[in-house]
């Protein structure tokens, strides 16, 4: 079908009578740079425009076949009740006829509708929502294919290119000198950061981090359904794009999210994930790959604001957001001076949910021991390993293998420009001066936030979370009552670098970001 004949065949579509089934008038229609999707009745409809972009190319009937079809499969991995299968249209433009016989017009994905409100671009999001989306994306990543390693997909020049691509093409529709002068500072910093980064994107590679991704994952395309989060619209179109590192599928929502002023869900989202899947490498790439997905969203903006069909008022509104995303992809090449913050403090004394409060007030990676001794030996955080503490995950040794790994991630962590906020009981003063100077090498601001609260609220709030068996800590009542007879508080040094909280009354957040502040000489805004 030719360019012109194709808006005539949307036109007709709009019509009842072109499907097979009841299709309530007036039908619905939404648009994107690359598609139309006509809303019947129960069913929709997802039409590919005949377009070629550089990155995707829908110029042919075949090709759009085949990119259906693709969509489809893609899909089914993560939505397979929403997606039904690939139908031919039929007829003329004028007079089309959905899932008819003879010569084919078109082709369109036929998906059950459902309502665009539950779409996460348009709906509240609130911290639980955003845990089960981390949930099932470290599940689909941990599930799906790996690229085979002697292919060029994830290879550091299949990285570079689209990167390189987006900036190009921005370039070419947004002309304000101004601008051209932002896009030369962030080609500078993209091919310097990927050059350094090249060995790490080669490691990455061989360790199995490049997977068939779903390669679109923004807000636009999670619903809320029943409560839970759908994943639809996987990138079909260029398996370029869809073979990625993980940390690249991860980047397009953090950006996403971060782009709609929910910096702190960003970072509960990148918490909960890391912590379910520990890929705490991906972290060493985040940045550049926040960069490119930016860069994505501006590039996508640009083309759609220069569009003939789109009206005046809209296009102004798609090149101001267009400039908003490069502001954005700019925010993630600043640098700044790390903290490293220790939560401590015995069992049941509010370390986990004080980390995890300030892990979304800061730019902080929080490590937690609990979680952290279970992935040593290859169960999940709500695995019950069934011993008594003395013996089998928590013999001696096995602690001392946690602290090990965590300080192995905290300097690592550091070393790409987080906050650490790692949480353990950190009984000893010896424990908390190794990590005190890991931070003092590393350059970063070092704060120990002491938590403290009276024995018996301590008992009590051990005795009743074993019982719930919802936390990773397996402490009992009596490993408290071990701890406190080891415990060594702040000595008068530490006290310079320190504060002591009490968990039974603690202070507004504010307050204590405020003593982080001071005490690490790293201002809560930089």
């Amino acid at each position: 079908m030719d360019a012109d004949a194709f808006p005539r065949l949307i036109q007709s579509l709009l019509r009842p009578d072109a499907y097979p089934h009841e299709a309530p008038a007036p039908l619905g229609r939404l648009e994107t740079h690359i598609s139309h999707v006509l809303l019947a009745g129960d069913f929709a409809y997802k039409l590919k425009k005949p377009v070629d972009l550089g990155f995707l190319d829908f110029s042919t009937l075949e090709r759009r076949r085949h990119c259906c079809e693709e969509e489809v499969r893609l899909n089914r991995r993560l939505a397979p009740e929403l997606y039904l299968g690939v139908v031919p249209i039929t007829g003329t433009p004028e007079r089309p006829r959905v899932g008819g016989t003879g010569a084919v017009l078109e082709y369109a994905v036929q998906m059950h509708r459902f309502e665009q409100e539950t779409l996460l671009d348009r709906c509240p999001l609130t911290p639980e929502l955003v845990e089960r989306i981390a949930a099932r994306i470290a599940a689909f990543h941990a599930q799906v294919p790996r690229a085979d390693p002697g292919g060029r997909f994830g290879t550091p020049a299949a990285v570079l290119e689209p990167m390189l691509e987006n900036l190009t093409q921005v370039r070419a529709l947004v002309t304000a000198p101004a601008v051209a002068q932002r896009l030369d500072r962030l080609t500078e910093w993209t091919l310097e950061r990927w050059q350094t980064l090249t060995p790490v994107i080669e490691q990455r590679r061989a360790q199995g981090r490049v997977r068939e991704c779903h390669g679109d994952l923004h807000r636009g395309n999670i619903a809320q359904v029943d409560g839970e989060p759908l994943f639809f619209d996987a990138l079909e179109f260029n398996p370029n794009l869809r073979w990625i590192d993980t940390a690249s599928e991860l980047a397009f929502l953090i950006m996403d999210l971060d782009g709609a002023g929910a910096s702190a869900l960003a970072r509960r989202l990148l918490n909960q994930y890391l912590a379910l899947g520990g890929d705490y490498g991906a972290l060493a790439v985040l940045d550049l790959y926040l960069v490119y997905r930016a860069m994505v969203r501006a590039k996508v903006l640009a083309i759609r604001a220069h569009q003939a069909d789109l009206p005046a008022g809209e296009a102004a509104t798609q090149q101001a957001q267009c400039l908003r995303h490069l502001d954005l992809a700019e925010s993630y090449t600043r640098r700044r001076r790390p903290r490293l913050l220790l939560v401590c403090g015995l069992s049941g004394s509010g370390k986990s949910r004080l980390a995890g409060d300030l892990s979304e007030a800061l730019p902080a990676i929080h490590l937690r021991s609990d979680i952290e001794r279970k992935r040593l030996f290859g169960l999940t955080a709500a695995a019950r390993s069934g011993k008594h503490f003395g013996s089998g995950i928590y013999f001696p040794a096995a602690t001392e293998w946690t602290y090990q790994r965590l300080h192995a991630l905290t300097g690592a962590i550091l070393a790409n420009g987080y906050d650490v906020l790692v949480d353990a009981t950190f009984l000893t003063r010896a424990r908390r001066a190794v990590f005190r100077d890991l931070a003092r090498r590393q350059g970063a601001g070092f704060a120990v936030l002491a938590l403290l609260a009276p024995m018996a609220v301590l008992r009590t709030r051990v005795a009743c979370r074993l019982a719930a068996g919802l936390d990773a800590s397996e402490a009992t009542v009596a490993v408290l009552e071990r701890q406190a007879r080891t415990c060594e508080r702040l000595s008068r040094s530490e006290r310079r670098t320190g504060m002591t909280i009490n968990s039974t009354e603690r202070p507004p957040l504010d307050e204590i970001l405020e003593r982080i502040a001071a005490l690490t000489a790293v201002p809560i805004g930089e």
